[in-house]
């Protein structure tokens, strides 16, 4: 099978937003006189949305809807305004888009982040290299589940076995398998090899350029 398109994740894939990510929940944590987090600890609350990461930063005690949802409010409204400060492009990433558009190679975007937030994070730092950047635009779509994955490959249109899925998490790979894409785990990111192997990874690579050995 040759493949035709790139789908990417972009928090722990593309970028490394850990920070501004942290800063932003811990400022709403402070301001509410509750404990904050290290990045560490807030580095394992990534990967399923920020809703479902100030439920995770929040003491248990607090985990009711009307606190969920304040506090989530309080992080979007820091977050939309910081949400590139100290976010970094992750070495050879540059690299690898310049490569794979030069091959004529399309390439896409689909986060659990905000779909409003991954929009200007994508079209900030990546502004000449993708057809589609797109979010989380409802719950019920999330993933794993591959709606919008397979949203987006009909929209590039080529078929699900032409497109490699590329990220860094449990979620990603059960997403790309879900789909019927071929999983390419990214050793970089946010969780480790192991994980990704456990959860499908068909490919795991260790800097961005491997990807075009799969080309």
């Amino acid at each position: 099978m040759k493949f035709k398109a790139v789908l990417f994740d972009l928090d722990g894939t593309l970028v490394n937003s850990l920070i501004d990510i942290a800063d932003s929940i811990n400022k709403v944590l402070q301001g509410n006189q509750l404990p904050t987090h290290s990045y560490e600890v807030i580095n394992n609350f990534i990967g399923s949305g920020l809703r479902v990461l100030v439920t995770k930063a929040l003491p248990e005690t607090h985990r009711n809807e009307e606190n969920i949802e304040k506090h989530f409010q309080a992080m979007m409204l820091n977050y939309r305004d910081n949400c590139t400060n100290k976010t970094i492009v992750y070495d050879g990433i540059t690299e690898l888009l310049e490569q794979l558009k030069s091959r004529n190679i399309k390439m896409a975007i689909l986060s659990n982040k905000a779909d409003e937030l991954t929009k200007k994070i994508g079209l900030t730092l990546f502004p000449d290299y993708f057809e589609i950047v797109m979010g989380l635009k409802s719950e019920a779509t999330k993933k794993p589940n591959p709606a919008a994955a397979i949203e987006i490959s009909n929209d590039l249109g080529f078929s699900v076995e032409e497109i490699l899925y590329v990220g860094d998490s449990d979620i990603d790979m059960q997403t790309a398998r879900n789909a019927n894409m071929y999983a390419v785990g990214v050793t970089w990111g946010y969780r480790p090899k192991e994980e990704l192997l456990a959860e499908g990874a068909q490919s795991i690579i260790n800097h961005p350029l491997d990807l075009l050995e799969l080309l």
